[in-house]
């Protein structure tokens, strides 16, 4: 236990200093915006950890796990600093177990029920195109304390994408089958995505201080690697708006997430403060 608590005496002397985090009047715009960036992880993290033990191949399975567990890692660290910008006590933990839906701000796209492995796959790689694109701005935000979490969460995100890109590409121009899921999927998906790229107040407010990007300026980057991806994998972009279903940012969610946050907090729930 000394060993551990010198660690992260360490790890937290080492940190960069943040003007930001002492700056009261941004204080709820940043806890909410770091809430995004980690309830984001955090719900796809579940998501994926849900196909644990029931993936179509072993490769898969373990792939689907430990992409999980990566973005679980993200979710540590960016609702860790969004308790510190709090400061009313909370951590990382309370923050995932002790709120109720409608504090949650993660896109809708995220809470989607997994479906077939089309739908899974579909999902991941339209996120992790977005979220390469954002830590890759982040990593270059004016707050010292995002851009050290960025870069070490694009280190990891980058081989989600690879390994998503590879993967719809390959089902994609498959099978007869395969293609017929893959394009039924992005279909399906589709109407979530543009909630990524809608800014709001709390967007504008990140942007305004040079902490967060953006969200426009991601748009281009994202549809030219999405393009390129599709018409690999001989996908058509659907010709529907890719903004129809918004709002999760805000806290208004399908019925989806309570689902997931009854099964996810539950423990807590039952047990406060149960450790081991």
């Amino acid at each position: 236990m000394t060993a551990l608590a010198d660690i992260s005496a360490q790890e937290t002397a080492a940190r960069p200093d943040d003007p930001h985090l002492a700056d009261a009047e941004l204080k709820p715009a940043f806890f909410d915006w770091l809430c995004r960036m980690g309830d984001n992880t955090l719900i796809l993290g579940h998501r994926l950890s849900e196909w644990c033990g029931h993936g179509p191949v072993l490769e898969e399975d373990i792939a689907l796990a430990n992409t999980a567990l990566d973005l679980i890692g993200h979710t540590q660290m960016w609702l860790g600093l969004a308790a510190e910008v709090e400061d009313k006590g909370r951590s990382a933990d309370d923050l995932a177990f002790l709120r109720d839906a409608m504090k949650f701000r993660n896109a809708k796209l995220v809470e989607l029920p997994n479906g077939d492995m089309a739908l899974t796959l579909m999902r991941e790689f339209l996120f992790d195109a977005w979220h390469f694109e954002m830590l890759t701005a982040l990593a270059k935000s004016g707050s010292p304390r995002v851009a050290e979490i960025a870069a070490k969460a694009l280190k990891e995100v980058s081989y989600h994408l690879e390994r998503t890109s590879d993967l719809i590409v390959r089902l994609g121009d498959g099978t007869e089958e395969s293609h017929h899921r893959m394009q039924d999927a992005l279909d399906r998906l589709w109407p979530y995505t543009g909630e990524l790229f809608t800014a709001d107040a709390v967007d504008e407010a990140m942007a305004k201080v040079g902490i967060a990007p953006v969200l426009a300026d991601l748009q281009a980057a994202w549809e030219r690697n999405v393009n390129e991806v599709l018409d690999e994998a001989t996908l058509r972009k659907p010709e529907t708006r890719f903004d129809v279903h918004q709002g999760g940012k805000q806290g208004r969610h399908t019925e989806h997430l309570g689902y997931i946050l009854a099964e996810m907090q539950f423990l807590q729930r039952a047990y406060p403060g149960a450790s081991w």
